[in-house]
């Protein structure tokens, strides 16, 4: 089966020469998705909740685009811009995951894209 391109527009458009998205043997990679508002190609949320909520929300469009749900994902990545956002980035992201979450990796990184405080990288699977 070849790779599918997956594109939202109700997720911001790529940064850089990538997808937000490819399929690929009913695989889903998701791309790390940052805080944008796909709207304004601005950061939203001055908290780390308020901008995991965006993160969220950008890859749940991503998801639904290609036919999936959070209940498909099976793995993420969560990038934070320092360590002290794991409590209130992981509360959203519980909301987000509230039974069978999938597995995760949380790192401290030195930068994101646009300053932003989280980044959160996504794989599901049909």
């Amino acid at each position: 089966m070849p790779k599918k391109v997956v594109l939202s527009k109700n997720a911001p458009k790529a940064i850089g020469p990538y997808s937000q998205a490819i399929e690929a043997n009913g695989m889903l990679f998701v791309s790390g998705q940052i805080p944008v508002n796909p709207a304004t190609g601005k950061i939203e949320g001055r908290t780390v909740a308020e901008q995991t909520e965006q993160v969220l929300q950008n890859t749940g469009a991503i998801l639904s685009a290609a036919g999936y749900s959070f209940a498909d994902v099976v793995k993420s990545t969560c990038l934070l811009a320092d360590m002290k956002y794991f409590q209130d980035m992981n509360a959203v992201y519980a909301r987000y995951y509230p039974t069978d979450a999938p597995a995760r990796a949380a790192f401290a990184v030195k930068e994101l894209p646009m300053n932003a405080l989280v980044e959160i990288e996504t794989v599901a699977v049909k």
